[in-house]
C-alpha cells in the first residue's frame, strides 16, 4: 500500500527514485561518450570516398577503353571535343599529339627532357591556352608535343594525353566497371583511412605477390597486366620465360620475356591469380598496368598521397 505524500517514508521513496534517475542518466551519458569516442576513433573506409555527391562532381565523364587504356573527350583552347588518353604514368599536365598541334596551329615554345624509366629523350614543348574536362579546366600549359600516333593502332589513336598533375588538387575516381571518371575537390582519402595505400613517389604503391612484398607503379597508360624487373621475377615461383617480343616505351623499345605467375597479386581490394606478365632485364621497377585494373574502382588523392584500389 503506497505511503501518504506527507509521510517520511514517501519522502524517502521520492529521494531514492530521484537518485536512481540521476544514476541512470549519468550512466547513459557515460555510455554515449564512450560510444561516441569509439565511433570517432574508427578509421574511415578509403573506398567510401568514391561516393561523391552528384552536386560535388567537377567531372563526371564517360570513358571508353582500348586494350585497357582510358579515353575521354576534352576541349582544347575552347575547341573540340578531342579524344584524350588519361595516363597516370605520365608526369606533368598533359601531352599534345602532333596531329592536334597541326590542327590548332600550335607552335613550338621550348624544349625539355623526358624519361620513360629506361631512356631519356629531348622533346619539343608547345603552349596550350586551356584544356577542359567536364568542369575542370587548366590554363596556360606547356606540354610536350610529338607524334605519339605513329606507333599506335588506328583504334588507339588520340589527340593528346591528360597526365597526373591535371588532377593534383583533388580526388580522382576511375570507375572501370561503369566506365566513368569523376573528380572532386570536396572529398578526400584521409591518411588514416582503412584500405588507403600510401605512396611517396607517384604512384608507387604496395603490391603483394604471393608472399613477396613489392612496390609497383600504377600506370593506366600501360596496356599490360604487370611488367616485372628480372630481379623481382627471380624471387617468385613462376613458369619458364619465353620470348615476348619488344615492349614499347615512350622513348623506345625494350626486349621482354613472358611467363605466367600464379601469385596471387594483391593490390588493395583486388586479387589476381595466374596472370600473364612481362619480364625485362632493363625495366627498373614493377609496373601495374591498365589490364590489371579492369574490374576495379581506382581512387587517387594527391593531396594526402593516398590511393585506394577497390572492388
Amino acid at each position: 500500500m503506497p505511503a501518504p505524500a506527507g509521510n517520511p517514508r514517501a519522502r524517502a521513496d521520492r529521494r531514492l527514485h530521484r537518485s536512481r534517475q540521476a544514476a541512470a542518466i549519468a550512466c547513459a551519458l557515460v555510455l554515449t561518450g564512450v560510444l561516441g569516442r569509439a565511433h570517432a576513433d574508427t578509421p574511415p573506409d578509403a573506398c567510401a570516398a568514391r561516393g561523391i555527391p552528384p552536386a560535388e562532381r567537377l567531372v563526371q565523364a564517360p570513358f571508353e577503353t582500348v586494350d585497357g587504356r582510358i579515353y575521354v573527350q576534352a576541349r582544347v583552347n575552347g575547341q573540340g571535343p578531342f579524344r584524350f588518353a588519361v595516363d597516370t604514368g605520365a608526369s606533368g599536365m598533359g601531352r599534345a599529339d602532333a596531329s592536334l598541334a597541326s590542327q590548332l596551329g600550335l607552335v613550338a615554345s621550348g624544349q625539355a627532357r623526358t624519361s620513360d624509366g629506361v631512356q631519356t629523350a629531348e622533346v619539343v614543348t608547345t603552349r596550350i591556352a586551356s584544356i577542359e574536362l567536364g568542369g575542370l579546366m587548366h590554363r596556360d600549359l606547356d606540354v610536350i608535343t610529338r607524334d605519339y600516333n605513329a606507333r599506335n593502332a588506328p583504334e588507339a589513336a588520340f589527340a593528346g594525353i591528360i597526365a597526373r598533375d591535371f588532377f593534383a588538387d583533388g580526388l580522382l575516381v576511375i570507375d572501370y566497371p561503369n566506365k566513368t571518371l569523376m573528380f572532386t575537390r570536396t572529398q578526400d582519402i584521409p591518411a588514416n583511412a582503412t584500405g588507403a595505400l600510401a605512396y611517396e613517389r607517384a604512384f608507387r604503391i604496395p603490391v603483394q605477390i604471393g608472399n613477396v612484398q613489392a612496390i609497383g607503379q600504377l600506370d593506366t597508360g600501360a596496356n599490360v597486366h604487370f611488367v616485372l624487373p628480372r630481379s623481382l621475377y627471380d624471387q617468385l615461383p613462376a613458369g619458364e620465360l619465353h620470348d615476348a617480343g619488344r615492349g614499347r616505351l615512350t622513348n623506345g623499345d625494350i626486349e621482354t620475356q613472358g611467363t605466367r605467375v600464379h601469385g596471387p597479386f594483391r593490390i588493395g581490394d583486388v586479387s589476381l591469380s595466374d596472370v600473364d606478365v612481362r619480364v625485362s632485364e632493363r625495366f627498373p621497377e614493377l609496373l601495374v598496368g591498365a589490364r590489371a585494373l579492369q574490374d576495379a574502382v581506382v581512387l587517387i588523392d594527391q593531396r594526402s598521397k593516398r590511393v585506394a584500389v577497390c572492388r
